[in-house]
């Protein structure tokens, strides 16, 4: 039998996207979980990078946009549990790895969901990106005593800057914003070098490593120019690791350059949704155990109305902007 807690006017909220950077709030029936499903009461939903291409407006995106879509980062409290669900229950405190979390409430399947501790209970918690930092960190097998460059200093580089600090690798960072340069140092970055010109780059990683550049080069932009850079710094029989999310367009790859140093080339992107309920797992006791600190990287907050202006900031990224979450439940 369904269990639920009492919710008020039975309604929820949602975001539309109705157009290229447009959005509107919906009020709509809450929606009932089924057999092995739970609904949550969504406290906030972190905002992602990939949704930028879509918020831009592309030829094949298709507006408007089911309620609370391309929210996937959420994180609330159980409020009504279906048949079936075991080792839940109402009031649970969980991170959903859910796919219309822009919103007060979504449908998430058992299986998708994990219980963050008591330790947590006052941290928001977007857990898909938090398992994502260990999914690619587990795949890039980074080792103590490595050299690693990571190309791209947001949220994901600055988790992965401190993830491979604490596994004894010399962390190289390399970004266009000083802030993030300065939050990749606090994170345990031995080298913060400008991601402005090319060769120099080159040079700089190149004199760093005695000529022999890195074990592994983490490329965390999804954009050309740093991919080409990233091959670039990977030395002979090294690691390039591909966790930028590629979504604006093909891109072209100097294989001649990744033939002859012989690079062994890893996409980091999950799709098993166990495997990223297994990275969120890992964040979890990470963060409820202090070796993790994402709190400070939550640098700004929007309630679900301003949504648009989240996705705006997250696409323009002014000095000082790490993460946005929008706050679902204010």
């Amino acid at each position: 039998m369904n269990i639920s807690m009492k919710a008020e006017g039975d309604t929820m909220s949602a975001a539309v996207v109705t157009g290229p950077g447009t959005v509107r709030i919906e009020t709509l029936p809450l929606p009932q979980p089924g057999p092995r499903q739970v609904r949550v009461r969504l406290e906030g939903c972190g905002v992602c990078a990939s949704n930028l291409v879509p918020w831009s407006g592309p030829d094949w995106m298709n507006f408007p946009t089911e309620p609370g879509a391309l929210g996937h980062e959420g994180w609330g409290i159980i409020d009504a549990i279906g048949e079936e669900v075991d080792g839940f229950r109402v009031g649970d405190r969980v991170a959903a790895l859910s796919y219309h979390a822009y919103a007060t409430h979504d449908i998430a399947e058992q299986t998708a969901i994990a219980r963050l501790p008591a330790k947590l209970s006052a941290q928001p918690f977007p857990g898909e990106p938090l398992g994502c930092a260990f999914n690619i960190f587990r795949r890039s097998r980074i080792e103590s005593g490595e050299t690693i460059a990571i190309i791209g200093i947001g949220f994901l580089g600055i988790l992965l800057t401190e993830l491979a600090n604490a596994a004894g690798a010399r962390v190289i960072a390399i970004s266009r914003r000083p802030f993030s340069l300065a939050a990749a140092k606090r994170a345990g970055a031995s080298e913060a070098i400008p991601m402005d010109d090319h060769w120099q780059i080159i040079e700089k990683v190149k004199d760093l490593t005695g000529g022999q550049f890195c074990d592994c080069v983490v490329e965390a932009t999804g954009k050309q120019w740093p991919l080409d850079l990233a091959g670039e710094l990977t030395k002979e029989r090294g690691r390039l690791i591909v966790a930028g999310y590629h979504q604006d367009g093909p891109r072209q790859v100097n294989m001649q350059l990744w033939n002859w140093r012989g690079l062994d080339v890893i996409n980091a992107h999950e799709r098993d949704p166990a495997v990223y309920m297994r990275g969120i797992s890992e964040a979890i006791d990470a963060t409820a155990a202090g070796r993790l600190s994402p709190s400070p990287l939550f640098t700004h907050r929007f309630p679900l109305e301003q949504l648009g202006a989240a996705l705006d900031m997250t696409r323009d990224r002014p000095e000082g902007f790490i993460k946005a979450l929008v706050i679902c439940d204010a």
